[in-house]
């Protein structure tokens, strides 16, 4: 006896599992990179053998048994995890370790190195109970699927490949087209559209086949009912639309989908057989028509429609419609027109009550009905999707609504019915008027018959309006958004089947009544609240009429070109198959090479088949690298190689012939490790590297020429001592081991003298990748501590050197003379300012200069006498003066050309000390460093207010970390002259920060130990595009250096002093922001960063730079910049605003007392507080760098006198004539709405007690449409005080509206009110305001049939 299907979907095994625990099996299959992350799940009874869970896993990925191995994903239930799980055991997977109640987690590699075997995609599974036993992932809530059959989205990549058992095909959905996907199924599953479809042929002479709609869906059709895979891609489909990528994420609604769609696959068919077939196959006819009750006349006319639209809860009604059939007499049941309503009769020449309503005259052979679903909330003005319960019969009978009788002989036709109704359904509202053959549709009219014979084709046509439902489009979700999904009957077999994007499962006549919404209790007003929110959208019903129901064409029936689409379509899937077989047989790995000739290193992607050989691998690189003109094959080898630490793991001699799939471990998603292409000269060999050895980069340092040497590779094992590495070193460089010394650098500015000869690497600290550096003369340097040595201080110089690219501003008039007066009066900084303000004559004027020189004298020769006294306190050693620091460098004013001065000039600095025991160490670390990086990656002072006032401090003797961590010396940095010490404290020496940063102490002893600051710079030549005559520096600098010293090596070179030039960093995209705290380091600059000079006047200590803004009320762009000002720490507003006046005067042409303007607070564009001129920055008024200012210019005498007085912006509203007046000030003694009001009727003249006013919304100047106004806004608040809810109005500039409460709206007829909207949107957009307000703008649902769209500029 052959068993049922039931029996069949229950195995025996599951009969008596029911009792026992059941084992949950994961399987991750780690054999391909596509797969990697995806899951298999099993839920097995316990007793299930082992040998019978590599069945299922067989069955499941698609592999064939045998071919893989299982192994331990997890360790904790097992002791070994690397020994795969013995395939031909009998015994129980609760025997063989797996926890019953746990997740057990296997992963499935390759078999001896072998890929697993694909099974053949035309092989069932073998056992249909394994596939029961198969759980999966659970539907996703509000799914349609009931049975076991379901499968949700996650599917593994296996899956995706082989047919559903249903033997459907899904389509795969591109990121929000389920919409798409829906619609496609079900006109695929519709025989009549498929087999039309199928009898058109494209000409390829005529169009482009991808933009051929018709053809795309042909191809797809042929794809969905060939293909072996278990869902198919539409982007092609969508492609022909004219639609990119961006439109797969954009939600639309299937229903107007499918109106749009059929537009235009009737275009494309015009002038074909198909011509017609949309409106044969969905095309139906009503009556609009309007009789009047008292002589019987009759206007009308004829519409057409594809879909019939049925209201789900009629208007103003708690309760919805319970049936399709309720709804569907309602759509038909007429109203009375009376009252205010009643309808002018053309015979009776008056208005009298009529009748009005909507007749069927004709149903499509496939009826469409949509389930309006989504209607507008006019209590919260939004969207909402109505979940109410409504059925659908499986066999609908139409003929009860079809028009059978001629209700007066007087009916006569006409084109209008002249009335409108809100629920007649016009062609607009129902479908595409196609043709608005008017002629034609009245011909369709009873009129032309006998009744009799109207009577007798009316009543066969009823006999045979007998429909069948087979598809419904479910919709899940809400109104703002959710998923589509069809549920579809086969004519072919008569089963219902789910397609859900990529799957297709068997679903049951019960899961369809899930589709009908609502719950299972009584209907009332809440049933659409709480029901589900998954619910049939749209309905297809066709006509049961066995003369006109067709079947699917057979394959030996298809026409002759898709019998050739076909084959085409095969044999790509074919190759496809090919190619996907190769994809999963090939080793993708990082490959590295550094370019012989160019020394560059290069990155690339190396995919090579796993049956492919070492040597063959090695050519194949060999071309990927383009190494043809640079080197012979012969001269290359891959090398296993760990390019995060630059490590190169073993050689492979003598494998030239092993296949690269055992070379490299099989076939995998991801490598630990990578190859590296190395080369060799002609005249070399190449080293061997073993695995266990580690690599060493060593460095040749030179004592004499203070050098470097680029690395030499040495490989060495973590066994061997320090002594025995040397000799190795001795072998590989030629310098004798005896007088060696080596330093290894473990990390950044780790440097460890390797001095016990007896530890092994491993101890000295080792790795896979080091650097060293060895020294071997035999100068007196070895016998000095290590840290006070010259070889330490060259590499602590080498290792925090950067290299910065440095743009010099365009000269100046006068500034080759102000470079040399700042080279002469170096020592005296002080007078140094006074000098280069008083140049004003161009370099031309010599007698201007020697003038200046000679004034300025004395003072220098007093100074330079200060400053050697002070120098020969601390002995000849200490000579250090700015002027020294510049002894190299030959004046400008000797040269023609001043950039050709400075060349390779290195500028060293030496400050000694005679007490280093007082050193304190206080710079930051290199961690504190970073932190502070992160929270101020572009200059910290821009984004930091709270640390303002250390944005100028003490600069030049900031302590540094030792370079090997000690605590016993140190290294300082200071660029200042001895001369300074007496000086009066300017911004480059401020020492108010803290007490730690002076560099003397109360005894006057030097804190800081001699210190060694590299600078070196050469003229560079930049780049194209870099801009004409611009001059470049290429300077490598020690970045412990600060920003103030780092400013002071420059000044020879910007040809001004540091105050006068400030620092901008280059950042991406070349945005420059300044560096002002000049106390920090160059710790966040890194190798080729670029700097850009300009000329100005730096920051002093507890100085701002401002950006002032031009406050206009008034002008339709109220806020301007004006000039970037310099405010200081405790200068009142007053003489911030004496400061500005001669700025405004030259850079800004307003000539202005100090009486006319103010300042106020700016907030984005938000006029804020007024200040006082009283006021006082950084007591009275918080501010920080880079801060905004309003300036506003009074008509008159200042109104704010004190802070307790609040300024408003009011702005009168005049309703009868449709527009606002200007802004105007109201200063208030107080906070409450009596003043407000008493002071807006002052200067409106508007009686006080019909004042009404309104805070504005949003940014100033609150633009709100003059259409909305006096609607929109929330008029007379009930409050006495302006400070508390809903107003808050707490700070100066706030906008209040107020309008005359007896004035009355001016009336607008329609063209008034459309134009006046047209004003409004075009001003409002302007201003970057929008009229209404939209949470999410949808895009109109279009289809090109010429292609793609072409970028209209003007609308976006």
């Amino acid at each position: 006896m052959v068993p049922s299907e039931e029996n069949q979907l229950v195995p025996k095994e599951a009969e008596s599992a029911a009792e026992e625990p059941r084992v949950l099996c994961i399987i991750q299959d780690t054999t391909n990179s596509k797969t990697v992350n995806e899951r298999v799940t099993l839920n097995l009874p316990a007793s299930t053998p082992v040998r019978r869970l590599f069945e299922d896993v067989a069955s499941k990925v698609g592999y064939v048994n045998g071919s893989f191995d299982l192994m331990w994903g997890n360790g904790d239930n097992v002791t070994d995890t690397q020994t795969p799980i013995d395939q031909n055991s009998d015994k129980t997977i609760l025997d063989a370790g797996f926890e019953p109640g746990k997740k057990n987690f296997l992963h499935l590699t390759d078999k001896d190195g072998e890929q697993p075997h694909t099974m053949p995609e035309d092989t069932g599974t073998t056992d249909e109970s394994a596939q029961e036993r198969f759980i999966g992932p659970l539907p996703r809530e509000g799914s349609v699927g009931c049975t076991n059959d379901y499968v949700s989205q996650s599917y593994s990549y296996s899956s995706v490949l082989s047919k559903s058992e249903t033997g459907y095909v899904g389509l795969v959905n591109q990121a929000m087209t389920c919409y798409l996907n829906s619609l496609l199924q079900t006109l695929f599953m519709t025989p009549e559209f498929r087999n039309a479809l199928y009898k058109w042929e494209f000409e390829e002479s005529e169009e482009d086949p991808e933009r051929s709609i018709p053809y795309q869906l042909q191809r797809l059709f042929v794809l969905l009912q060939t293909s072996k895979k278990r869902a198919i891609e539409t982007t092609d489909v969508t492609r022909s639309f004219g639609w990119d990528s961006s439109e797969a994420w954009q939600q639309h609604d299937v229903q107007e989908l499918c109106r749009v769609m059929f537009d235009a696959l009737e275009q494309k068919w015009k002038q074909t057989e198909q011509a017609d077939l949309i409106n044969q196959l969905y095309q139906g006819k009503l009556k609009d028509y309007v009789r009047c009750l008292e002589c019987g006349y009759e206007g009308w006319r004829i519409d057409t429609y594809l879909d019939i639209p049925l209201v789900i809860r009629p208007y103003g009604s708690s309760q919805a419609f319970a049936s399709v059939e309720e709804a569907l007499h309602a759509f038909i049941q007429p109203e009375i027109l009376d009252g205010p309503n009643q309808y002018f009769c053309e015979r009776c020449k008056k208005k009298c009550d009529a009748r009005k309503g909507l007749r069927f005259l004709h149903f499509p052979y496939l009826l469409t009905l949509q389930l309006k679903r989504f209607d507008f909330d006019y209590t919260t003005m939004h969207r909402i999707k109505l979940n109410d319960r409504m059925t659908f019969p499986e066999e609908l009978d139409m003929s009860v609504f079809i028009d059978v009788e001629d209700e007066s002989p007087q009916t006569e036709s006409c084109t209008d019915s002249g009335a409108e109704n809100e629920g007649s359904c016009h062609s607009d509202q129902m479908s595409n008027d196609f043709s608005n053959d008017d002629g034609v549709d009245e011909g369709i009219c009873l009129e032309s018959n006998s009744t009799a014979e109207r009577i007798s084709k009316a009543g066969s046509e009823k006999s045979s309006l007998l429909y069948e439902l087979f598809s419904v489009m479910v919709h899940s979700g809400s109104a703002a958004g959710g998923h589509y999904y069809a549920c579809i009957k086969s004519f072919s077999d008569d089963q219902w089947y789910s397609f859900n994007d990529q799957h297709v499962s068997k679903i049951t006549q019960e899961d369809i009544k899930k589709t009908y919404g609502g719950s299972s209790g009584s209907r009332g007003y809440y049933s659409s609240a709480f029901a589900s929110s998954t619910n049939a959208y749209m309905l297809i019903y066709r006509l049961k009429d066995p003369t006109r129901n067709a079947k699917f064409l057979e394959a030996h029936e298809y026409p002759e070109h898709i019998k050739q689409l076909v084959q085409k379509e095969r044999e790509l899937e074919e190759q496809e198959k090919r190619q996907r077989e190769i994809e999963r047989n090939t080793c993708k790995i990082k490959l590295f090479c550094m370019h012989p000739t160019k020394q560059i290193m290069m990155e690339n992607k190396l995919e090579v088949h796993k049956d492919r050989t070492l040597k063959e691998a090695v050519e194949i690189a060999y071309k990927l690298m383009d190494l043809e003109e640079a080197v012979p094959l012969e001269c290359c080898r891959l090398v296993k190689y760990d390019e995060f630490h630059d490590y190169l793991e073993r050689s492979y001699e003598g494998e030239e012939d092993t296949p690269m799939g055992l070379l490299l471990g099989g076939v995998k998603s991801t490598y630990m490790f990578d190859l590296l292409l190395e080369t060799r000269r002609p005249d070399q060999i190449f080293q061997c590297y073993k695995p266990g050895e580690v690599m060493v980069k060593v460095h040749v340092v030179d004592l004499k020429t203070e050098s470097v040497a680029p690395p030499i590779s040495v490989r060495a094992y973590l066994n061997q001592t320090v002594s025995e590495f040397k000799q190795l070193i001795s072998k590989a460089t030629h310098l004798p081991a005896e007088t060696m010394r080596v330093v290894l650098e473990r990390c950044y500015n780790d440097l460890r003298l390797l001095n016990v000869s007896s530890k092994t690497l491993k101890a000295e600290g080792f790795f896979r990748s080091n650097k060293v550096f060895i020294e071997s003369s035999e100068s007196l340097d070895r016998h000095v501590t290590y840290t006070d040595s010259h070889l330490w201080k060259l590499l602590d110089r080498h290792a925090n050197t950067i290299r910065l690219y440095v743009s010099l501003p365009e000269q100046a008039p006068g500034s080759q003379f102000r470079r040399g007066v700042f080279q002469k009066s170096s020592g005296g900084a002080g007078n140094l300012d006074e000098a280069c303000e008083r140049v004003k004559g161009p370099v031309g004027n010599m007698k201007s200069v020697e003038a200046i020189l000679e004034e300025s004298t004395e003072k220098l020769k007093s100074l330079s006498l200060q400053q050697q006294q002070q120098e020969g306190d601390n002995g000849d050693s200490s000579k250090s003066t700015e002027a020294s620091d510049f002894e190299n460098i030959e004046s400008p004013l000797n040269e023609i050309d001043s950039s050709a001065s400075a060349e390779n000039r290195e500028l060293e600095n030496q400050i000694q000390i005679s007490d280093p025991e007082n050193l304190q160490s206080e710079e930051r670390s290199d961690s504190d460093v970073n932190n502070d990086r992160s929270t101020s990656s572009v200059d910290s002072d821009i984004l930091s207010s709270s640390h303002s006032s250390d944005t100028l401090c003490n600069v030049d003797n900031a302590p540094l970390p030792l370079a090997n961590g000690l605590d016993s010396h140190s290294i300082t940095s200071s660029r200042r002259s001895k001369a300074n010490q007496g000086k009066k404290e300017t911004w480059d020496t401020a020492e108010e920060d803290s007490g730690t940063d002076s560099e003397y102490d109360e005894s006057g002893k030097s804190r800081g130990e001699a210190q060694y600051m590299y600078f070196k710079s050469e003229p560079y030549t930049a780049d194209e595009g870099s801009g004409e005559g611009q001059k470049w520096l290429m300077v490598h600098v020690d970045k412990r250096i600060t920003l103030s010293a780092f400013k002071q090596h420059l000044e020879p070179f910007v040809g001004v002093p540091s105050s006068h030039f400030k620092v901008f960093r280059v950042y991406a995209s070349n945005q420059e922001f300044e560096s002002v705290r000049l106390n920090e380091t160059l710790s966040s600059f890194s190798d080729d960063n670029k700097i850009t000079i300009r000329l100005g006047r730096a920051l002093k200590k507890g100085e701002y730079r401002v950006k002032v803004y031009q406050l206009l009320v008034n002008e339709p762009e109220p806020c301007k910049f004006l000039l970037d000002a310099v405010f200081a720490k405790g200068m009142t507003v007053r003489q911030s605003k004496e400061e500005l006046l001669p700025q405004l005067r030259e850079q800004c042409g307003l000539d202005l007392t100090i009486d006319r303007f103010r300042l106020r607070k700016k907030t984005w564009k938000n006029p804020g507080t007024v200040f006082l001129d009283y006021h006082v920055y950084e007591e009275d008024i918080n501010i920080s760098s880079n801060w905004e200012v309003f300036l506003e210019i009074l008509d008159g005498v200042e109104k704010m006198k004190s802070m307790s007085q609040l300024a408003v912006l009011s702005r009168r509203w005049r309703p009868s004539e449709m527009k606002l007046d200007s802004f105007q000030e109201v200063v208030l003694e107080s906070s409450s709405v009596e003043e407000l009001k008493e002071k807006l009727s002052e200067i409106s003249g508007i009686p006080l007690e019909n004042i009404e006013f309104a805070k504005g919304r949003g940014t100033f100047p609150c633009d709100i449409s003059i259409l909305e106004i006096h609607q929109d806004l929330d008029w007379n608040p009930k409050v006495s005080t302006l400070n508390v809810w809903p107003l808050y109005i707490c700070d100066d500039g706030a906008v209040i509206f107020y309008r005359d409460k007896t004035e009355e709206l001016m009336e607008l007829t329609d063209e008034q009110r459309n134009e006046l909207m047209k004003k409004e949107s075009s001003r409002l957009q302007k201003t970057g305001h929008r009229v209404t307000y939209s949470p999410r703008k949808e895009k109109a649902l279009k289809i090109y049939l010429d292609g793609a769209p072409n970028k209209d500029l003007t609308q976006d």
